[in-house]
């Protein structure tokens, strides 16, 4: 039976309440994963979701930062959260829909600004933690798993506006690719936007700092969808709502979507 599921950095879920509501309105995913949520668990909205008919939601949250979420109209039981790196922060959490697919939804830290951990503690943090996933998925060897999230790096040169001119900027230095290369590796994961797109830009994410953020197209692709190798050439009907990055009071990230056949 084929499902539609859906990524997106929403930048709060009680502020941007409304957006979700409307996103699941017009576009009826069957699964979508919230990062940024900003919220404890006891306090995201779900009675507007569930009246859409999105009765599931796993959660790991926290006030006031990151949080991940993972609403469905299908059910889905917990399979656990990770903290990886020690940092004590809510970044992931993991579901198994009842054709056996596992979902792992993630908000990899965001590095901070300076791309050197001897200066820059956050930018140490986000490799550690990558690097943790990268041994996790690799002593566990997944199946019939989907990742998705803000990853919080764009890999391809085409992932960004300016490749040149971002080369030592946090989200596309080289190490940090290599980083998230090897995390997928790992697991034997697919890039599945890009397997079924190949070509040129779909950036997912937009600087709230460039007031025309749509004609400037200063973008970056951050959040990903990716499927074990078992199971990726499922995926299909890949996309990036663009338009969604211009809602009213919008997220700076806009969804991805991908349908798999399973």
């Amino acid at each position: 039976m084929p499902f539609t599921l859906a990524t997106w950095n929403i930048n709060s879920v009680r502020l941007r309440e409304p957006s979700v509501l409307k996103l699941l309105a017009q576009e009826a995913p069957d699964v979508l994963c919230l990062q940024e949520c900003k919220s404890p668990v006891e306090l995201i909205p779900t009675e507007g979701f569930a009246a859409l008919g999105y009765k599931y939601m796993l959660a790991n949250g926290q006030k006031g930062y990151n949080g991940v979420a993972i609403l469905s109209r299908l059910p889905i039981k917990d399979v656990g959260q990770y903290d990886f790196a020690d940092l004590g922060h809510a970044r992931h959490v993991a579901g198994q829909l009842e054709n056996g697919v596992t979902i792992h939804n993630f908000y990899v830290p965001a590095g901070g600004d300076v791309a050197d951990r001897a200066v820059n503690e956050k930018f140490g943090q986000k490799l550690d933690y990558l690097t943790e996933m990268r041994d996790h998925f690799h002593a566990n060897s997944p199946q019939k798993s989907i990742l998705v999230g803000d990853l919080n790096i764009a890999p391809r040169e085409d992932d960004v506006w300016s490749h040149k001119q971002l080369l030592k900027v946090v989200s596309h230095t080289p190490i940090e690719v290599e980083h998230l290369a090897e995390t997928q590796d790992s697991g034997g994961f697919v890039d599945v936007t890009r397997a079924d797109i190949p070509d040129g830009p779909l950036y997912s994410w937009w600087s709230y700092r460039s007031k025309d953020w749509s004609v400037a197209d200063k973008g970056r692709r951050l959040d990903h969808v990716w499927a074990t190798g078992d199971i990726a050439a499922s995926g299909h009907s890949s996309r990036v709502l663009r338009d969604v990055r211009g809602w009213e009071k919008p997220s700076d990230h806009a969804p991805v979507f991908a349908t798999f056949d399973l």
